[in-house]
């Protein structure tokens, strides 16, 4: 294929993938019956398009999930990671769970912070354990590394969201404590503000890294992300599930190379 590559990404699902390009998205499921369902569309909101650094972070975040609502209209058989109950309840026990960090005296600010970002952290890592969605996230992690360097892709991949956990819980952290040192009247528009640098900063960060891969900060970095994926995340996918990976992939294909 003589085609010019295109940056792919994607999310897995409970009993699917989908896959994003720059203006479009393409996703397939294994419905009950054992078929494939695929379904496509442009994007309504493309991150492209912010070009303030600050606001980049959380434009590509919005992307992200403005795709999600017409995706479930067009695959209503399509399952989120977040509609299980059991990943629900962790949510809230992790809720509870920071507060009591965040109001206990036996911690430094900066210790609270860094271990509030990290148990937020478990509800997706119960989504994630022992479940297909760890397979079907390493289905769309090969599908889309066979599409940019060919065969022998492996269910790791460089450029995976979970990469920015390292700098998004460092960055919480440090905006957190200075959001504390606010005026009390202010302190929730700080917070607000500061998770919203954190996205913003993690994301530039993120794509140095990406840029940067043999720099040492850059490996120090996606460590915890690498660590995640090959213990946690991910896990090797049977021929069916790399099957619904595929489709999606090439109907996001398909889009994207249509609409040049």
């Amino acid at each position: 294929m003589n085609e010019t590559k295109i940056r792919l990404g994607g999310m897995a699902l409970p009993n699917g993938v989908l896959v994003h390009g720059p203006t479009s998205w393409a996703c397939a499921i294994r419905n009950a019956a054992g078929r494939i369902e695929v379904a496509s569309a442009p994007k309504t909101f493309r991150a492209s398009n912010v070009r303030h650094p600050f606001l980049r972070g959380p434009a590509r975040l919005a992307e992200a999930m403005a795709v999600l609502p017409p995706m479930k209209r067009a695959l209503p058989g399509a399952t989120l990671p977040m509609q299980s109950r059991r990943v629900l309840a962790a949510m809230l026990a992790a809720a509870f769970a920071v507060r009591g960090i965040r109001e206990s005296r036996r911690l430094r600010p900066l210790a609270q912070e860094l271990v509030s970002g990290l148990l937020s952290l478990a509800p997706a890592m119960l989504a994630l354990r022992g479940s297909e969605l760890a397979a079907y996230h390493g289905a769309e992690h090969i599908s889309i590394g066979r599409y940019e360097h060919g065969d022998g892709a492996q269910r790791e991949h460089e450029r995976c969201g979970g990469h920015l956990i390292g700098p998004l819980v460092a960055t919480t952290a440090i905006g957190n404590v200075l959001a504390n040192l606010a005026p009390a009247r202010v302190r929730v528009q700080a917070r607000a503000a500061a998770q919203v640098g954190a996205v913003a900063a993690s994301t530039e960060i993120f794509g140095w890294m990406t840029r940067n891969p043999e720099h040492v900060l850059s490996q120090a970095l996606s460590k915890p992300g690498h660590e995640l994926q090959h213990r946690l995340s991910t896990a090797e996918p049977t021929a069916e599930q790399l099957e619904v990976a595929e489709a999606a992939l090439a109907a996001c294909l398909e889009l994207e190379h249509g609409a040049r």
